[in-house]
């Protein structure tokens, strides 16, 4: 909770001294980023691992801290206006970590910074596309994946909320679809290939592994 306090601090110094053209520092942001999601992500503040009366008392004392600071990192993703387009790809990791704790109302608050991040780069590329991105969540969610996070839930929330934000978009309505079903058929191959990954057969984990090539 301490700690939860003086990071509070920090966002609110970040926007009134370091946020505007002349006095704006991306190693500060860059800092206060990594430790939000580093404290957000932390063993001792994931909820679901402990015992349900465990886990009551501490909600019922301190609440969720991950929901809070996680919406702290949304808020402070769309304060940097157009100077996101530093951040990208080298914030779609952290980002992602925060996306893949299962709690419902911090993923639902944070996957849409995924489509920021697409039409960020969109935007500002020369060439009218977010490969960086597209590159950088495909690496990473590889990685995630097999270090044990993500589930189906995750997989059907990112699907449904990245086409909703997609399709709404004049240009990157069909470009975006491409993606977004992409991403989605990769999760779902990488989560099959993480469950069968220990089967006996040896059919299965081929198959698993022709699938995710």
């Amino acid at each position: 909770r301490v700690f939860l306090r003086a990071v509070n601090q920090f966002t609110t110094v970040l926007n009134r001294v370091f946020l505007d053209e002349a006095n704006f520092e991306l190693q500060l942001w860059n800092n206060y980023f990594h430790l939000a999601v580093a404290f957000l992500t932390h063993e001792s503040l994931q909820l679901e691992t402990f015992s349900q009366a465990k886990r009551n008392k501490i909600i019922k004392k301190y609440g969720d801290m991950r929901k809070e600071i996680g919406f702290k990192i949304r808020d402070m993703w769309y304060n940097l206006g157009p100077h996101k387009k530093k951040f990208i790809p080298s914030m779609v990791g952290p980002i992602l970590e925060v996306t893949l704790v299962p709690e419902p109302e911090l993923r639902k608050a944070t996957i849409p910074i995924f489509f920021d991040m697409m039409q960020c780069e969109f935007n500002f590329s020369e060439n009218r596309n977010f490969h960086k991105f597209e590159n950088e969540l495909i690496t990473k969610l590889d990685q995630e994946v097999e270090g044990g996070r993500g589930d189906e839930q995750y997989k059907i929330l990112l699907e449904k909320l990245l086409l909703e934000h997609c399709r709404k978009h004049k240009y990157l309505s069909a470009s975006g679809e491409v993606f977004t079903l992409l991403v989605s058929s990769l999760l779902e191959n990488l989560l099959d290939y993480r469950t069968i990954m220990h089967d006996e057969s040896k059919e299965n984990r081929m198959s698993c592994t022709v699938n995710v090539l």
